[in-house]
């Protein structure tokens, strides 16, 4: 089995101005792209050929670097596509509610988000995730992730430079505004949180 590159959801231009069709042509058509391939590249023959990509991230976590950075790397951004929508939507009544337990507010949610983002040193993700019923907001580094961390990850924010120099600059805090203010799917978070385990990358 050969991993495919996650469609868009929506066309290239929905997420403009936040972030803009150049963007999401580079990062989804080269970035995500070329981890797809050389991760089939490096199950090719081997014991990984025919497992999920979340079996792939597992089994290479700490064994086999290069392979579990671009398996991680895929799953990551095939999440993150996801996480965005064209215009922000409803989170369902149950993740509204964890929401206010955990956080306070939705604004108060947000704002944990955007802080958490913009203080992450270096490229990585931010995610709000839920773990034994309850929410928290993670940070995970480089390609990490969390698709076989035991949390159950509800949306994901892309952190490296590649997600929104061409937009922002440097100015990563814009970036995370638009994004989180505007462009979060709360209603794919709601079935994630729905289904109660972890997303699986598309076959």
């Amino acid at each position: 089995m050969s991993f495919k590159l996650t469609p868009l959801p929506y066309p290239d231009t929905a997420l403009d101005p936040a972030i803009s069709a150049e963007t999401l042509s580079y990062h989804h058509g080269k970035h995500h792209q070329a981890y797809i391939d050389k991760t089939n590249t490096a199950i090719e023959g081997t014991e990984h050929a025919d497992a999920s990509l979340e079996d792939v991230i597992a089994a290479a976590r700490g064994s086999n670097q290069g392979l579990f950075n671009n398996a991680a790397q895929s799953y990551n951004h095939g999440f993150y596509w996801h996480s965005l929508a064209p215009e922000t939507t409803s989170a369902s009544e149950e993740l509204s509610s964890m929401i206010d337990t955990a956080f306070g507010s939705v604004d108060d949610l947000k704002s944990k988000l955007a802080d958490r983002g913009a203080g992450h040193f270096a490229s990585g993700w931010v995610w709000l995730a839920e773990k034994d019923g309850k929410l928290s907001v993670e940070d995970t580094h480089d390609g990490d992730t969390l698709a076989d961390s035991g949390f159950n990850p509800l949306l994901v924010i892309d952190l490296w430079e590649h997600a929104y120099y061409l937009d922002h600059q440097n100015k990563r805090p814009a970036y995370l505004d638009a994004v989180i203010n505007q462009k979060l799917n709360w209603a794919f978070a709601s079935e994630n949180l729905a289904r109660g385990t972890t997303w699986k990358y598309p076959d």
